[in-house]
């Protein structure tokens, strides 16, 4: 198979490569970081400008529709930048409404970055089981009610409109009786409490009280979105296998620099075959996660179940162990050093231990890919 890029997605990564070295390069990011929005609306508009909003967004929508493999090479190309915008929540959530077929005015807001969005998926307890959901959508004459705590949600209090899973009929823990809406995050009784996360990120938690919302909010059948949910998801984790490649290139290009400039006795420090043979091991872990992100971006849109979960777990494993021994060992080559936020390797590693435990961490997708159907007997 031709992994190789087309001009075209070669010149849009190349565009977008340029834009983070011009208007998004490391002390302009700790400046929006240190923010009290912790975003930039100047640089949602240049992603907007470059047609990164517009990219998954079907054509009808006035997108480009996409493929998973052009998001790939966006995300690969943001993870390298260690770009902290909304980016990958809004066409998270945008997925959710191209696979529901619905709320086309709004996808067509996306496309022209006119909107946010955001996934309100994970509660308290639920950890990475995406159906365990205690949040309650009741049924009334004028639509829905929801009442419930979504917590961690990335860029929740930056999102416009918010893709909230509910429970309408069965137990906490079914995969039936779940239901997912879209609703607006300035109607009445939603509160958000927003923070920063570890990787320089903002997340928020977010309660829902007597909050109603029109039929029209439904994203696909009630009390049957767990198909929607867990293919969106999918996409998803999809999206940060990518991002995560971007950035282990980044920190390991970072820490092969340092190499070559930090002396020790005289000579630089990448003179030692310890650290060589550490820098070549690190190199192996890259490449064995881009392959794997590659192949989930071709099978995430599988109309074989079975083989898009088990793929897309398999990726996301295989990167979560390359980006654990990746950072790490990024840290331990640049010393005392590689803890500080006075260098990117710090900010890369902080973001590949967030990517590695969101959507679900390694072990959780090791699990998930051992529990598809027809493993035992493969193996």
């Amino acid at each position: 198979m031709d992994f190789s890029l087309t001009q075209e997605q070669q010149q849009f990564a190349d565009a977008i490569k340029r834009w983070v070295a011009k208007d998004y390069n490391f002390e302009q990011r700790k400046h929006i970081i240190r923010s009290e929005a912790g975003v930039s609306d100047t640089a949602w508009s240049a992603l907007a400008e470059l047609g990164a909003m517009a990219l998954p967004i079907p054509e009808a929508q006035g997108g480009f529709d996409g493929s998973a493999i052009d998001m790939l090479i966006v995300m690969q190309e943001l993870g390298r930048g260690i770009v902290i915008e909304p980016y990958f929540a809004t066409v998270l959530g945008a997925e959710f409404l191209k696979q529901a077929g619905s709320h086309a005015a709004i996808l067509e807001q996306v496309a022209g970055g006119e909107v946010k969005l955001a996934a309100a998926l994970a509660e308290k307890q639920s950890r990475h089981d995406l159906f365990d959901i205690v949040t309650i959508a009741t049924k009334n004459a004028d639509g829905f009610v929801l009442n419930g705590v979504k917590t961690i949600v990335l860029h929740g209090a930056q999102a416009d409109h918010l893709i909230v899973s509910a429970r309408s009929s069965g137990n906490q823990r079914d995969t039936t009786g779940i239901s997912l809406f879209i609703v607006d995050a300035k109607a009445a009784g939603v509160s958000r409490r927003d923070y920063r996360t570890i990787d320089g990120y903002r997340a928020a938690d977010i309660h829902f009280d007597q909050v109603q919302v029109p039929a029209s909010a439904l994203l696909g059948v009630e009390a049957a979105g767990w198909e929607l949910l867990d293919a969106a998801s999918d996409y998803g984790v999809t999206l940060l296998c990518a991002e995560a490649v971007g950035v282990i290139e980044a920190i390991t290009n970072a820490t092969l620099e340092y190499l070559k400039t930090r002396q020790q006795f005289g000579v630089p420090i990448g003179k030692f075959q310890v650290l060589q043979h550490r820098m070549a091991e690190m190199f192996m872990e890259m490449e064995q996660a881009r392959s794997m992100a590659t192949l989930a971006a071709v099978k995430v849109s599988s109309s074989d179940v079975e083989e898009r979960r088990r793929t897309v777990s398999a990726a996301k494993a295989r990167v979560g162990q390359a980006a654990r021994f990746v950072g790490q060992s990024a840290v331990q080559l640049h010393g005392g050093m590689g803890v500080t936020n006075e260098l990117p390797a710090a900010h890369m590693f902080k973001r590949l231990t967030m990517i590695e435990l969101s959507l679900g961490d390694t072990d959780h997708h090791l699990a998930r890919f051992v529990a598809q159907p027809g493993f035992k007997q493969a193996a």
